[in-house]
């Protein structure tokens, strides 16, 4: 069969798939691309993006937008992030987690648990943290971790972050090293093998990140995930299009006569919400995201347009 002939064989059997979110339980070792993919050939479309990165060492909550929903990528409300982490005190790697290689290795055997209380304080709240010099950070306009693998040194400035809560849940003693389970709530751009290099930094023995879970993006916990294994056996979305907004974003209701106008990319009178909001028809329907600018309300993306 020719290439073209074969195109023609996948749209005839390619089922029709609907908008909307699929909140995967990232599994360990797969890079967020992986998970596109995979999820591209459970759900027979290319049309797959992904919100929120995830390292091929973490697991956890990876948002995906399904066919049109993946215009609202962009736009979800992912600034608030929980993770659950194991910060290992008494060595540090080049990477600030369990994959990179080993720079130092100390004795942390001493380190007292009200000293990690002490320091842990310090990086809750408002804070300027030094991102990973193999993070995503963009450097003059390329990836901090391609300049790395290109033999450049880098240097990223501190930014200010937010860290909202920093809880030790259990610490462990293994010979030289002290093993700290942490639930961490922070904010957007914050990275946890960052307070693990940090904590460790301060308390003179090195610490890098052992294992990291997260269990929430946004308002997207692991309540509503599937595993790849679960999507395989029962293929489908997480949230429709219409939950996913309602989900994600403040609502306003709209009659028909604005609907027909805001479909067609028109501007409304102002809805007074704050923000980015989804715009619900008369049937329900999500028609567009859209924020009041001025005395207009204005469609940011329209994702029901007329016809």
């Amino acid at each position: 069969m020719g290439r073209a002939a074969r195109r023609l064989s996948f749209r005839a059997v390619k089922p029709s798939v609907a908008p909307g979110l699929v909140v995967v339980d990232k599994p360990d070792g797969m890079t967020s691309h992986d998970v596109v993919a995979r999820v591209r050939r459970i759900l027979g479309t290319r049309k797959v993006g992904h919100a929120g990165t995830l390292d091929p060492m973490a697991t956890g909550v990876l948002v995906l937008g399904i066919e049109r929903a993946t215009k609202l990528l962009g736009h979800l409300a992912l600034d608030s992030k929980a993770y659950l982490a194991t910060i290992v005190l008494g060595s540090s790697t080049t990477t600030d987690d369990a994959e990179g290689e080993t720079l130092s290795t100390v004795d942390a055997s001493d380190v007292q648990d009200d000293a990690v209380a002490a320091e842990i304080a310090k990086l809750t709240g408002p804070i300027q943290q030094v991102p990973s010099a193999v993070s995503a950070v963009k450097i003059d306009g390329k990836r901090a971790y391609a300049r790395v693998r290109a033999g450049e040194q880098v240097e990223i400035p501190a930014r200010p972050v937010t860290v909202h809560r920093f809880d030790v849940l259990f610490t462990r003693r293994e010979d030289k090293t002290v093993l700290i389970d942490v639930m961490v709530e922070c904010s957007s751009g914050t990275y946890v093998r960052a307070l693990a290099r940090d904590l460790g930094a301060a308390l003179g023995v090195g610490g890098h990140l052992g294992a990291l879970r997260r269990t929430r993006v946004g308002p997207f916990d692991l309540r509503v995930a599937k595993t790849l294994e679960q999507l395989e056996e029962t293929p489908g979305l997480s949230l429709d299009l219409d939950e996913a907004v309602a989900t994600a974003f403040p609502r306003r209701d709209i009659d028909p006569q604005e609907a027909s106008a805001l479909s067609h990319g028109q501007r409304l009178k102002t809805g007074g919400i704050e923000g980015t909001y989804g715009v619900f028809g008369p049937d329900g329907h999500v028609i567009a995201l859209a924020k009041d600018e001025g005395t207009a309300c204005k469609p940011v993306v329209v994702l029901s347009p007329a016809g």
